[in-house]
């Protein structure tokens, strides 16, 4: 397909990949952000091996790497009697496959460093809420103001999960909200190991988990990001309670993870994310494609957000190449995704309610029963490729080569 013209709504991980895959493979992006600055939103996050080799293939990972922390294992507690719920070994399945924690201010910046390095445009202050089509197929994004900006061959939007530009491929529901969503702060890293994420429960009412995310550019600082899951609507009712109790509840769960707040007074660090489910039928429209969040947006239990961002960004990029137009183009990249894509979000709706819920007998059940998965080596192993972001069905996993192109 001859080089586009592509207008890129969004300047997070899932815009800025996109942009520069694009820019490589010869297409004209131009991105638009609402903020009037860009800058990153969000906790410390983990990419998964597929992710990573994304990221390889726009010259990113190396710097990615370095500032982040390479992470070989997940092991999850229930509290308060420390008994092992599941534990997650990457190499186990492979030698050479970890994940990797990174500080989601230090992901955009070496994207966002990626982006310029290319000459890609970038306006900010603008946020796209509609699109008109033109004569030839070609589609003019209007501003959140009526302003027309300049046509393009195709929008993709990147804008995340309160796109503005989903209706148009049909979305008539709002994104389900999750009943927990959690405060998180990046702390400096302490006595915790860099290598492993660590989770602990109460029941499914409280988890408590710490993930180890490199440092930022501009500070060698190691980091953890600490979260705490809570319901939004309780979250009032945790800062009128005072920072010292909710210290002191730490402290009874889990007393290391509370050492990593002896130098925090209050909630200052702290921030409040919250959670949805959605995924669009058909992540696309004339002349707009949705990757990332826009198109599918579910809850962190599986850590596979960021990743799905970075997936979904290669494969529209190769559709585009192979593709002999761009109908051909926008329905290969649906159909190279649809199978990854609706497997994390059935798993995430499936097991979110099982760590983050009021289920007490959920939790029941799920403690019986995930220390048993270790005495079958298959399903140990469907374990472990879930967790690493390379499942694509109950029975069927890919390679993170295959996922990454």
């Amino acid at each position: 397909m001859r080089p586009l013209e592509i207008t890129i709504s969004g300047c997070g991980p899932a815009g800025l990949a996109a942009a520069c895959f694009l820019a490589d493979a010869g297409h004209r992006p131009i991105i638009y952000e609402r903020f009037a600055e860009a800058r990153p939103v969000g906790a410390g996050l983990m990419l998964q091996p597929a992710g990573l080799l994304a990221l390889e293939r726009i010259g990113c990972r190396a710097e990615v790497e370095a500032l982040g922390s390479r992470i070989t294992r997940f092991r999850g507690w229930t509290a308060p009697d420390w008994r092992k719920l599941v534990e997650v070994d990457y190499t186990a399945l492979r030698d050479d496959l970890y994940g990797l924690g990174i500080h989601r201010a230090s992901l955009f910046a070496v994207l966002l460093k990626a982006a310029k390095a290319r000459g890609i445009p970038l306006e900010t202050a603008t946020e796209i809420t509609d699109v008109m089509h033109l004569a030839g197929g070609r589609v003019q994004p209007v501003s959140q103001d009526g302003r027309a900006l300049p046509a393009a061959d195709l929008i993709v939007d990147a804008s995340g999960v309160n796109s503005h530009l989903r209706r148009l491929a049909g979305a008539v529901a709002a994104p389900s909200p999750y009943r927990y969503g959690a405060i998180w702060a990046s702390l400096p890293n302490t006595d915790f190991a860099r290598d492993i994420l660590v989770q602990r429960y109460v029941a499914a009412r409280h988890m408590v988990g710490v993930l180890p995310v490199g440092h930022l550019p501009d500070d060698t600082t190691p980091l953890v990001t600490l979260f705490w899951s809570l319901k939004p609507q309780d979250h009032g009712a945790l800062l009128a309670g005072g920072f010292e109790q909710w210290r002191d509840r730490v402290t009874t769960i889990w007393p290391e993870a509370a050492a990593l707040l002896h130098g925090t007074a209050d909630f200052t660090p702290f921030a409040l994310a919250r959670y949805a489910q959605f995924t669009l039928r058909n992540p696309f429209a004339s002349g707009i494609v949705f990757i990332g969040d826009a198109a599918h947006s579910t809850s962190p239990q599986l850590g596979a957000g960021v990743t799905m961002a970075m997936l979904d960004a290669a494969t529209l990029t190769d559709a585009l190449q192979r593709a002999p137009d761009l109908p051909a183009a926008q329905r290969a990249y649906a159909d190279a995704r649809a199978r990854h894509i609706r497997f994390y979000q059935m798993m995430s709706r499936l097991l979110t309610p099982l760590f983050q819920s009021d289920a007490r007998l959920l939790a029941d059940l799920r403690d019986l029963a995930m220390p048993l998965i270790d005495q079958f080596p298959w399903l140990q192993r469907r374990m472990y490729e879930t967790f690493a972001g390379l499942g694509t069905g109950l029975f069927t996993s890919a390679r993170p080569e295959t996922l990454a192109g």
